[in-house]
């Protein structure tokens, strides 16, 4: 462990500014209660009984609970046919309360995801990831109705930032955190840190993170390169850039020696790694060395408590943004 002496970097605190999100987001909803005598209504599909998407499901509710946002569960068995859950999708589609949907990831083998992720109305496509969407995410001068959670949020994070070079890491596990791409882009923005100009590397290219969080920061001017496992030398292209984001889902592959000096880090990276001191055997690190990047980069994010946060805070933040074009029309 580094000493607070060895340390150069700042610590942002994600979980800090998902909860003054969330107040903001509760003061919102509050309005539209007493205006309209409507709230917003999150519909939250899970199939099956895996333990991290039951976890991550639960957190999504009581959240919603916390800001006034209504829940509803559709909690539907493993083996439940395709179809059936394509008609869930309908009703929840056809119901006027319900402002946004989100069927949790990854679903059972027999089911397609994307031909259940395409039949979500548009206009209550929380996740942002309905191919229209996206396809608006990467056009110039086109605005998709919701943009994909965790890009969102790393922009957001650079109004803190502010006058910094840029190192950001971003991972997904398992489809688990749909909503941490925009969280990503949140923290930047709040963080004050500007992008345009910037020389940005995205370390993957996955539909959930790689891929949307390209096309956000080319939309705030940044120079975007994408970094793959067939690139050749990774390490010297993400020393270079100003911004990195790295879905690379590998426990602490980043090492201090490939970041810029001064540079913010941000690591959206989740994984189980063995620590025998630890009752259950292991603790949950990054995709970045935390202690070693601690003394090179100026700011970084913990895991856990960094952009995890941001992942809740971001789906409660589209499904008022869907209600709003609804109830305020």
């Amino acid at each position: 462990m580094a000493s607070p002496s060895d340390r150069k970097a700042t610590i942002i605190d994600g979980k800090a500014i998902a909860q003054t999100i969330r107040s903001e987001i509760a003061d919102e909803v509050r309005h539209l209660s007493q205006k309209y005598g409507k709230v917003p209504g999150l519909a939250v599909v899970i199939v099956g009984n895996r333990k991290d998407s039951l976890s991550y499901v639960g957190m999504k509710r009581k959240a919603c609970a916390e800001v006034g946002i209504r829940s509803f569960d559709v909690n539907l068995p493993e083996e439940v046919p395709e179809s059936e859950l394509i008609g869930k999708v309908h009703e929840l589609n056809a119901n006027p309360d319900v402002h946004g949907i989100l069927v949790q990831l990854p679903l059972p083998k027999h089911i397609n995801e994307e031909k259940v992720l395409g039949e979500i109305s548009l206009e209550k496509d929380v996740d942002g990831f309905h191919p229209l969407n996206i396809g608006k995410l990467a056009m110039k001068g086109r605005e998709p109705l919701f943009q994909p959670c965790t890009p969102k949020a790393i922009l957001q994070c650079c109004q803190i930032l502010n006058d910094l070079a840029l190192v950001l890491f971003a991972k997904m596990v398992c489809n688990c955190f749909p909503f941490s791409l925009q969280g990503c882009l949140e923290l930047l923005s709040r963080s004050g840190v500007s992008v345009k100009g910037k020389n940005a590397v995205v370390v993957g290219r996955s539909n959930i993170v790689g891929l949307p969080v390209s096309l956000l920061l080319l939309k705030a001017d940044a120079t975007v390169s994408v970094v793959h496992s067939r690139t050749p030398d990774p390490e010297r292209l993400v020393r270079e850039a100003d911004i990195v984001i790295a879905a690379a889902g590998q426990a602490m592959m980043i090492k201090g020696s490939w970041i810029k000096p001064g540079a913010a880090v941000i690591d959206v990276g989740t994984n189980a790694f063995d620590d025998p001191t630890k009752k259950s055997g292991y603790r949950l690190v990054g995709d970045v060395d935390f202690e070693a990047a601690c003394k090179v980069a100026g700011w970084i994010t913990p895991v856990p408590g960094g952009v995890g946060p941001m992942t809740v805070a971001m789906l409660l933040r589209n499904t008022l943004d869907g209600a709003k074009r609804v109830i305020e029309q």
